[in-house]
């Protein structure tokens, strides 16, 4: 098995949009609640363009063209980090290429992308929740620590 991880280019937001798509609808079912909203044709829109403008970075990881998995990055500032930092908002293998190094290997790539770029740190979200063990203990492994409370969101009309 060959795998080629690379950083997708605005063309890619289709199959981005899949992998966020299948993400988002397996956390709804983990928490059996629809707490997103999720439009395939849009979040294309979005990921195209934010791709275009250089605000989103994915790594996408493929076999034979087809694609396992991403992880997505975007530069965050904060006084509490003494610079800038990377904030992974979706990071997603799917579940046939889980626990065979895939995840292991998007997120040494963000981590030597995140040291190019001169951040200090990649902050990572993930809910305080039994279903969500398996995704902490991962990070827990790959050096990354709690730092803080659960993640709130307000939404804005």
């Amino acid at each position: 098995m060959t795998i080629q991880i690379a950083q997708t280019q605005p063309e890619d937001a289709d199959s981005v949009a899949t992998l966020v798509g299948e993400l988002l609808h397996e956390i709804m079912a983990a928490v059996k609640d629809k707490v997103f909203d999720f439009h395939h044709d849009d979040t294309v829109v979005r990921a195209r363009s934010w791709m275009k403008d250089g605000l989103y970075t994915v790594l996408l990881a493929r076999e034979r063209g087809e694609p396992l998995g991403f992880l997505a990055l975007y530069e965050s500032y904060a006084l509490y980090t003494e610079g800038a930092y990377g904030t992974i908002p979706e990071f997603y293998v799917r579940p046939a290429h889980r626990s065979k190094g895939l995840g292991t290997a998007l997120l040494e790539q963000a981590r030597r992308l995140g040291q190019s770029r001169g951040w200090r740190r990649l902050e990572a979200t993930t809910p305080p929740l039994p279903q969500f063990d398996r995704t902490l203990a991962f990070y827990q492994r790959k050096g990354f620590s709690i730092s803080g409370g659960r993640k709130l969101k307000l939404e804005l009309p």
